[in-house]
């Protein structure tokens, strides 16, 4: 399964701070159908994902009915991103 999205790049100030970007609400569901086949606990859904030409592997967490895909700080680095940047956001997630 293959998605891609755009949204605004956010952080969380939480005991490990991190910054994320939300998957809007209509690719959710299918995310939703597919976590039962992927997942490893808590909801969570590994997927390969890429900004601009950076990749990674990390997994989605379910956070109020829809998914946030954390950004690491490498990959901020890397595309020369901040916090309220719209960024768009590819993902792949193995079912």
């Amino acid at each position: 399964m293959d998605l891609e999205f755009s949204g605004e790049m956010w952080f969380w100030r939480g005991p490990a701070p991190f910054h994320f970007v939300t998957v809007p609400d209509e690719q959710c569901g299918a995310l939703e159908a597919a976590s039962a086949a992927v997942t490893y606990g808590w909801g969570m859904i590994p997927v390969a994902a890429r900004i601009g030409s950076t990749s990674w592997r990390t997994s989605l967490f379910p956070k109020d009915g829809r998914y946030i895909v954390p950004v690491k700080a490498s990959v901020r680095k890397a595309e020369g991103l901040e916090v309220g940047e719209v960024v768009t956001v590819r993902l792949t997630v193995d079912v």
